[in-house]
């Protein structure tokens, strides 16, 4: 694999997440050749504390956004700072950083704009619950629909983009649920995406905010927002 050139910038969104940002930190500042950036995004817990105790590098936002505008923070971050890539990382540890030189790799060598890290595009272990899987196979059947693009694990986070897809998120991201949105949007524009495989770790701690019902409010929302961005 080759030698990393370009600057990448791994933005971690946390929101209650004191039971594993330290080691999720941590396990991304041993491999020593990246920059990171966490966004705590309003935590109620010690999330804050925990990040100002171990100086880790961290803005603080002072009320939740939610994980789209913990990430649109953490773009504008990297295009002010003029990273040529960024990267989304969980603070609870489901992202496995030794992945994260295959994302660089693949998005550098090959002009992708944007590269998704995939528990189906090859066999994994990864092993969800089947509603969990039925909605990802739901949104993959809606993607190729509207745009003819097959991505297999759309609702995954572990995603790598270049400074062009910088600049677009800085000026727009969608406020929640945002990872199919924006593969619709993105395909639309003509940008081009790849998948990947990647291992996924279970939950180290912490409560998933995605419930049943989210997960239809989410379902309803994206399917909405998705024709809407496919006829305008």
């Amino acid at each position: 694999m080759k030698v990393l050139t370009k600057r990448s910038l791994i933005i971690i969104p946390a929101f209650n997440e004191e039971a594993s940002i330290t080691d999720t930190v941590k396990s991304v500042e041993a491999l020593k050749e990246f920059d990171y950036i966490v966004i705590n995004d309003g935590s109620k817990d010690k999330t804050l504390e925990i990040l100002e105790k171990n100086q880790f590098n961290y803005l603080d936002l002072p009320v939740n956004l939610g994980i789209g505008g913990a990430m649109q923070t953490g773009y504008k971050y990297a295009l002010r700072n003029n990273y040529d890539y960024a990267i989304q990382l969980d603070a609870d540890g489901q992202h496995n950083p030794k992945d994260l030189k295959k994302l660089i790799d693949e998005i550098e060598t090959k002009n992708y704009d944007m590269v998704i890290g995939s528990r189906f595009v090859e066999k994994t272990a990864y092993k969800g619950s089947f509603i969990r899987r039925l909605g990802i196979f739901y949104f993959y059947k809606l993607i190729h629909v509207l745009t003819g693009n097959k991505v297999t694990d759309p609702t995954s986070g572990y995603r790598i983009v270049n400074n062009k897809i910088i600049k677009e998120f800085s000026e727009y991201y969608p406020q929640d649920y945002p990872e199919v949105e924006v593969v619709v949007d993105l395909a639309k524009k003509g940008y081009k995406i790849n998948e990947i495989r990647v291992d996924m770790n279970a939950r180290q701690g912490g409560v998933s905010s995605i419930t049943p019902i989210k997960s239809i409010y989410y379902m309803i929302k994206v399917t909405y927002f998705s024709l809407v961005r496919k006829v305008f």
